[in-house]
């Protein structure tokens, strides 16, 4: 075992786990009022607002998609709490610029500095695996999920009853907690790669481009592992980009029960990564767990196509929650097949094709809706952005039918 695995203490997990939580507070805070928001300042209704929203969350992925190569590279050579730090201070100050924008302009060149800083997860699963065993990475990479859904649980929540008030003042509670998070790293986070483990910075590595190369030139079962994940990313952005404008079209929903609808998400991802992926992966192993997870995350794709009712998008909602399975499971195994000098650049190429699904599907998704509802729709069903999404779930099945189920072995170096 690595000198950086011993000497990361339990309580250094703890504190990534809780950067992770206080951002998923702070981005869950805002979704409910988004729709309200950007109608407001576009001055257009909700169908329309949906395509701006795709718009928002596209600019946000594109910086992403330009600086996470960056941020991994930088996390390889001086370590990943500076990186943490970087990324929080990024998500407070975007956040606060949001909050007081007064035109669509403001609230893009927020999003833009929230994407270029926004390394937080790829930075976290780096530190998690500089400090976990790969036997052991499924189960933490779980914890991820797990704040992942408690900031579901609370942040909508909160969003939702915030803006009853006010419409910004959610922006204002993000940019507050991104402070927190910023002290908590300050004074707590302790750096998890040891010095002898880290690598020259390579610009010719640490760019969009490269990275991706990179990725594509270990070959192996990194290809289509990269592309499961790749696909499964672009299925889960119609939940990310679209549920509020759904909901508010089909079911007349308030900011407080598309709020209720998330934090019952966020249960359920607390419930599946707390309880499920420890004990899915070891009953199964890494590749039976991530087939379980795209395959219940298709179907609830379809249920959520055809649910014209509340009542069956709850329904659509729990069969979909399997889905959290997929990416400990994938992440384990893409983990174990670099060395610890590239984990961070690994995160880096999985972030930049996660942000590259990001910069895609929202635009996708949203316009879709946009031409299946409304008065002007060409054709009316609201529903269809999730049939493709359960369409591009099947995609990652089919590429994890490509890949070696032999057990893992750990990896050398790179």
């Amino acid at each position: 075992m690595s000198l950086a695995k011993e000497a990361g203490p339990p309580r250094g997990i703890a504190i990534v786990i809780m950067v992770v939580l206080l951002d998923m507070l702070g981005f869950g805070i805002i979704i409910p009022v988004l729709p309200r928001l950007v109608g407001g300042l576009a001055d257009v209704p909700v169908s329309q607002a949906a395509t701006i929203g795709g718009w928002l969350i596209t600019t946000y992925a594109i910086a992403q998609f330009l600086f996470a190569p960056v941020i991994g590279g930088l996390s390889d050579r001086y370590g990943r709490r500076p990186v943490l730090l970087l990324s929080t201070a990024g998500f407070a100050a975007s956040y606060l610029l949001a909050g007081f924008a007064t035109s669509m302009w403001m609230l893009f060149i927020g999003r833009m500095l929230a994407g270029a800083t926004g390394a937080s997860f790829s930075a976290s699963y780096a530190y998690i695996a500089d400090v976990t065993p790969p036997e052991r990475r499924a189960e933490r990479f779980g914890l991820v999920g797990v704040a992942f859904g408690v900031g579901f649980i609370l942040g909508p929540a909160l969003g939702g009853l915030l803006g009853t008030y006010d419409v910004r003042w959610p922006f204002f509670a993000a940019a507050a907690l991104g402070a927190l998070n910023l002290l908590f790293g300050i004074f707590l986070l302790k750096e998890s790669l040891a010095p002898h483990l880290r690598r020259p910075f390579d610009i010719a590595r640490a760019n969009p481009v490269g990275s991706l190369l990179q990725l594509s030139r270990l070959g192996g079962a990194l290809r289509p592992l990269a592309i499961a994940m790749f696909l499964w990313s672009l299925a889960m952005q119609s939940m990310n980009g679209i549920w509020p404008y759904v909901t508010t079209y089909r079911y007349q929903w308030t900011p407080m029960q598309i709020g209720i609808s998330l934090a019952f998400v966020g249960v359920l991802a607390v419930v599946v990564n707390g309880l499920l992926v420890r004990r899915t992966v070891a009953r199964l192993g890494e590749w039976r767990t991530a087939a379980l997870g795209v395959s219940a995350g298709a179907l609830g794709y379809m249920i959520h196509a055809a649910a014209v009712t509340p009542w069956l998008a709850y329904v659509a909602l729990v069969v979909g929650a399997i889905g959290g399975l997929t990416v400990p499971a994938l992440q384990t195994m893409l983990t174990a097949r670099v060395g610890p000098d590239a984990q961070g650049e690994l995160q880096g190429a999985i972030t930049t094709l996660t942000s590259l699904t990001v910069m895609i599907a929202p635009p996708v998704f949203s316009t879709m809706f946009t031409y299946v509802s409304g008065d002007t729709a060409i054709v009316h069903a609201p529903g269809a952005p999730f049939l493709l999404s359960a369409i591009m779930a099947l995609g990652a099945l089919l590429m994890l039918l490509r890949v070696d189920r032999a057990p893992l072995l750990k990896a050398e170096p790179a």
